[in-house]
């Protein structure tokens, strides 16, 4: 940390770096900060204005405060020359105070009220939230509901804000994070794979498909030729298949069996037949479906179907890597063509249509820790009224008292909610409504007024911030892991040419144009509010699994590519980038990784065409016994097969439905089935 010119200087000038993490004003050494390197940030002191006497006796405390309080000027003007000097000469910071509102007059900005910055710096991206507004899943009352009335009933007091001039305090982060198993260098990616997906599961899945393949012949009192039981190894094979198909993809599932060797896939034919396949989506189950409890009954879970899933996989997710210190909550949607009613419209998303999953990730390896589902609208007002509260709390259980930063979006962000996290020990920052309770009042846009660009105002109470701030459009922040005052101005778009001789003024020697400085909270934000849409980057690239109109299967395969994506995310960070032995490539991307796992769960299986070889061999002396049959194919007569074989041409209407063939109704039938 490199302070400004002379001592008594009013600001300070941060840089951070991309290994090593900047320290701020603050009482611990460690700060928040995850900053990019070319980001600057200075410090904009608090000053209420008092009398000359009482200015006198501050500028002698000055040269003995310490480094994590917050400096104070005598003169106004000093403070926006020392601004404009740190901005590179666009800046004109004021700093003013009071409590009843502000007024942007030109002859009341003596008054007393909270302090603001103008700018007229050149333009940059928007940090506002991108979450949609929408109702989220139907849990039952919990206990905490009374713990949030008494968390809240004070915010609103007109005492509850004070001025931006305390400083916050922020444990260091000393936890141990990172992957977490007993592999060593010779683990290949179905190792990683199991760490998250183990065998069990595959074994559950067998299980479970074997007993739905005969309920569902029960009930229709018909048995179904075409079926036999499953094992684990045809289980795995049949994942790695769907696991492929988001790398090769094709519209229709039959096409990867097609005869054109232009479209058909030889390794697909090789494993297992297209009937094969289509009777294992058919009967793919994970659930005991016969103790399945009906709606209204005692013990009824919206999400039964998928319950034995979400067991494992929650569980083995949450342990295999230990969070980071910067964390994120976001939302991510589910592309859905089935009928489920928690299906959202969301009509400002690229996916209009879809169903909700609310993520926490780590937000600069894009490893996701820990998921909730939304299952439906809650029937209760006290309920809804809670919703972002609980979902929020729900997720980062077990990680009280460890001094992780979460960064939300503007459907979490309260007052009772970051006050709970920072009682816990866990401090948070994200944009937020202001119409909520509890947000200062003199920060809401009735009474703020029309902001400059640049321009922004804050409030405190102890570590908790309230600020508003306008850079492409007004946003309204709270946070816990940010001190007042903080200003930082990123990099913007390099210029190309200039009209005059000289540069422009507000570049540096590198070339960068820097934008609008922005509050610290909003810097952070930007920075660490990308766990989940990189995780969603690396999902959304290969989908696993076909549309359907089973809404848990569209979970079923979600939640297999997660596992995916973060074993993958365990691979890189574990092997430090070093590939798996046995590949000859540059770079171990995760398209590699996706092929590698699929052979290896595939293997050397071709366990079906073989079965249904031997089954036809067995039932040749018999075929009307087990379901062949001579019956009209179609409308359109086609060349008999056995007609083929043997070098005729004759064509029928007429043929076997299970083979899929035509036959000529003479002796055709029984010579081809022998």
């Amino acid at each position: 940390m490199a302070t400004a010119r002379k001592a008594r200087e009013l600001f300070t000038i941060l840089e951070t770096s991309a290994d090593t993490e900047s320290t701020t004003v603050c009482d611990s050494q460690d700060s928040p900060l995850n900053l990019s390197a070319d980001v600057k940030w200075f410090e904009i002191p608090y000053r209420k204005p008092d009398s000359d006497e009482e200015d006198e006796v501050r500028e002698e405390e000055e040269d003995g405060e310490g480094e994590n309080g917050f400096t104070s000027t005598a003169v106004a003007a000093e403070t926006a020359d020392a601004a404009s000097f740190i901005a590179g000469g666009g800046c004109n910071i004021i700093l003013v105070t009071g409590s009843n509102g502000i007024n942007h007059d030109e002859e009341e900005y003596a008054e007393d009220c909270y302090y603001s910055t103008s700018t007229n710096c050149s333009d940059t991206t928007s940090n506002d939230s991108d979450i949609d507004f929408s109702d989220v899943e139907e849990e039952e009352r919990r206990s905490f509901f009374s713990f949030e009335d008494d968390l809240d009933e004070d915010c609103t007091s007109p005492d509850f804000w004070g001025e931006p001039d305390q400083v916050i305090s922020i444990e260091p982060f000393s936890a141990v994070s990172g992957p977490q198993h007993s592999l060593g260098d010779d683990a290949d990616t179905r190792d990683y794979f199991r760490i998250l997906f183990p065998d069990s599961l595959f074994e559950h899945m067998v299980e479970q498909t074997n007993n739905y393949a005969l309920y569902r012949q029960r009930r229709s009192g018909k048995s179904d030729p075409h079926w036999h039981p499953t094992d684990v190894r045809e289980m795995r094979a049949y994942v790695g298949l769907n696991i492929l198909m988001g790398i090769n993809q094709l519209p229709d599932t039959g096409m990867y069996w097609a005869s054109d060797i232009f479209i058909g896939n030889a390794g697909f034919k090789k494993t297992m037949t297209a009937r094969r396949f289509e009777k294992l989506t058919q009967y793919l189950q994970l659930c005991d479906r016969e103790s399945e409890p009906v709606r209204g009954e005692r013990g009824y879970d919206g999400l039964f179907k998928i319950r034995p899933l979400l067991d494992v996989v929650e569980n083995t997710m949450w342990d295999a890597y230990t969070p980071n210190r910067c964390l994120t909550i976001d939302k991510c949607a589910i592309v859905t063509k089935g009928r489920f009613s928690p299906t959202q419209y969301m009509s400002s998303k690229p996916l209009r249509k879809g169903l909700t999953v609310w993520m926490l990730c780590d937000s600069r390896s894009g490893y996701c820790h820990r998921t909730k589902i939304y299952v439906g609208k809650p029937t209760e007002d006290e309920a809804v009224a809670s919703l972002s509260y609980r979902v929020v709390t729900s997720l980062v259980r077990g990680l009280e008292g460890q001094y992780h930063h979460i960064f939300m979006d503007s459907f979490f962000t309260s007052v009772p909610l970051l006050q709970r996290l920072l009682r816990d020990g866990l401090y948070a920052c994200g944009p937020t409504q202001p119409g909520r309770k509890g947000y200062p009042e003199v920060l809401r846009p009735r009474n703020v007024g029309k902001l400059s660009q640049g321009e922004f105002y804050q409030c405190q109470r102890g570590n908790l911030v309230a600020t508003v701030a306008r850079d492409v459009r007004v946003v309204s922040c709270l946070s816990t892991n940010s001190a007042p005052g903080i200003v930082g101005i990123s990099p913007g778009r390099q210029q190309r040419e200039t009209d005059g001789e000289g540069e422009s003024d507000s570049m540096d020697g590198s070339g960068l144009s820097f934008g609008v400085p922005r509050p610290l909270p909003l810097l952070l934000y930007q920075e660490n509010m990308r766990g989940v849409d990189l995780c969603d980057q690396l999902r959304e690239c290969y989908q696993v699994g076909r549309p359907c109109k089973k809404w848990w299967r569209y979970f079923l395969w979600f939640y297999v590519n997660l596992c995916i994506v973060n074993a993958y995310i365990i691979m890189r960070e574990s092997r430090g980038g070093t590939p798996p032995a046995g590949f000859n490539g540059k770079q171990f991307t995760q398209r590699h990784f996706r092929v590698r796992l699929a052979q290896q769960l595939i293997g050397d299986y071709q366990g079906a065409r073989g079965m249904e070889r031997a089954a036809r061999k067995r039932h040749a002396d018999s075929p009307i016994e087990y379901g062949h049959r001579l019956e009209r194919m179609s409308e359109r007569s086609r060349r008999c097969r056995n007609c083929t074989n043997k070098g005729l041409r004759h064509e029928s209407v007429f043929g076997c439905k299970i083979c899929n063939v035509h036959l000529c109704r003479g002796g055709c039938f029984s010579e081809f089935h022998k």
